[in-house]
């Protein structure tokens, strides 16, 4: 019960996230774009960029709230987080200016902030990979069993 919580926790806070950071960019869309315009290794790419990353992060929320897409949705989550991390790691490392292309109050915070915030998630996202596979073959191994667990 309580690895359940845990993974419906980690599910509706990607969820919140994902679904709160797409609406921001989309409702500021043209801020967005030239943000992502004034990122050196995004500048070629910064229009489409601008509709498929809160496409994407609309999907995956969408992957997460159904039980049935839920493990796929987990791991596209953390594809992209890992890439928003990459991402965090490269523009505060090596460009001397990137503005914060994401919305809201994320983009308030440093990019030491930032860092932080996204390897919380992503340690979320993969306690939740987890607890979601061990549960599944628990449950898998007690039907196989006719409810006699192993």
């Amino acid at each position: 019960m309580i690895r359940k919580i845990v993974v419906d926790i980690a599910a509706f806070s990607y969820i919140l996230l994902f679904v709160y950071a797409a609406l921001t960019k989309l409702l500021d869309y043209q801020k967005f774009v030239v943000q992502l315009g004034q990122s050196p290794m995004l500048t070629d790419f910064a229009r489409f960029l601008a509709w498929s990353i809160p496409g994407v992060e609309m999907l995956i929320s969408l992957l997460l709230i159904f039980q049935t897409t839920r493990l796929t949705g987990f791991y596209a989550a953390f594809s992209l987080m890992t890439m928003f991390t990459t991402y965090i790691v490269l523009a505060s490392r090596f460009s001397d200016y990137v503005p914060c292309s994401c919305g809201g109050i994320i983009q308030n915070m440093s990019w030491a902030q930032h860092l932080i915030f996204n390897l919380v998630f992503l340690l979320l996202v993969v306690i939740a990979i987890l607890l979601y596979t061990t549960t599944s073959n628990h449950k898998v191994l007690s039907h196989e069993t006719n409810g006699v667990v192993l």
